[in-house]
């Protein structure tokens, strides 16, 4: 089987073409809970498979494509949250890249959220999980299965993000490195003084910055961003000083506190540079697992279309707004 050849033009000028004719920043997190889903996709699932590893698969899968259609024309991208798929065992898995290539066949951008980091080999053997083989000729490999961006930590150091960074350049792809995350206990570590007087979190966007300019765009823009949460809205413009040419992936909008006014700080004119994510306040928008497929998808897409209005709106308050 042929590997999929790379994409045709770097991840970072994609991502910024889509948020430009859009006019949408906006990523949905696909994070399914299965106890959250409607009941009416958990209920077909279990009749056909049992309550069993492969039929929570199977409500995953249906619930992640309803989500997708539910977006796909209204926003840049959606991430996907490994860790709720691999729960359920190979049907999780599986339900996981069929989401994967549902969102892409719709033109979203897909972001794996796996986080990995780790070094040589097996940081190598983590490229071609998620964006296949360096060489696009024969491989045992399906050709559209890869996801867009990957997110990872950098907790080893450089030796765990180059492997990832020359792959993402062979494949067009691109990566978001853990900088400052949008938990409260982020500050443990990430704001900790080094010796030479920066946090940890101001040494490893040093690091994106220096590894990102393999995979600048035509646009300026590097595919090798930052994970920064809205929680932290000074740390956000703080660090897009840092990193004036990289993506921000910005969680923590919506359920976990941010808002649009947290946010404007991290982008650069024209609403660019940036995709807020926001998980929990987008796909269970419905409240009621008692919903159908239509009215959960219609809550759904409602819910993502009311927050790109108020970034819309924050982003022409701050003068950065689409157009300008």
């Amino acid at each position: 089987m042929t590997a999929r050849a790379p994409a045709a033009a770097p991840f970072a000028d994609r991502l910024a073409n889509r948020i430009e004719a859009l006019r949408s920043p906006v990523c949905v997190g696909i994070d399914p809970v299965l106890s959250r889903l409607p009941e009416c996709i958990r209920a077909e699932a279990a009749a056909r498979w049992g309550e069993t590893e492969r039929g929570a698969g199977a409500a995953l899968e249906r619930f992640g494509r309803l989500v997708v259609d539910a977006v796909a024309d209204q926003v840049a991208a959606v991430k996907l949250q490994s860790a709720f798929f691999e729960a359920y065992g190979a049907p999780g898995v599986e339900a996981f890249w069929a989401v994967v290539r549902h969102a892409r066949s719709r033109g979203l951008l897909v972001i794996g959220d796996a986080k990995r980091g780790d070094i040589g080999s097996t940081a190598e053997a983590y490229g071609d999980a998620f964006f296949g083989p360096p060489d696009p000729g024969p491989a045992w490999a399906d050709p559209d299965r890869w996801v867009d961006a990957l997110t990872v930590n950098p907790y080893l150091g450089s030796d765990s993000l180059l492997p990832l960074v020359r792959r993402a350049a062979a494949r067009d792809a691109g990566l978001f490195v853990l900088v400052k995350t949008s938990n409260p206990s982020a500050v443990e570590i990430q704001d900790q003084p080094l010796l030479s007087g920066e946090t940890v979190a101001q040494q490893v966007a040093k690091l994106v910055g220096h590894l990102g300019r393999r995979l600048v765009g035509q646009r300026g823009l590097s595919g090798l961003g930052a994970v920064v949460g809205a929680t932290y809205p000074e740390d956000l413009t703080a660090l897009r000083e840092w990193l004036p040419r990289s993506f921000f992936l910005v969680p923590g909008y919506g359920a976990q506190g941010g808002t649009a006014a947290d946010v404007v700080g991290a982008f650069l004119p024209g609403g660019q540079g940036v995709l807020v994510s926001a998980s929990r306040s987008v796909i269970y928008a419905y409240e009621d697992p008692g919903v159908t497929e239509a009215e959960a998808r219609d809550r759904i897409a409602a819910a993502a279309q009311q927050m790109n209005t108020e970034l819309r709106a924050a982003l022409a308050r701050a003068g950065k707004g689409f157009g300008t």
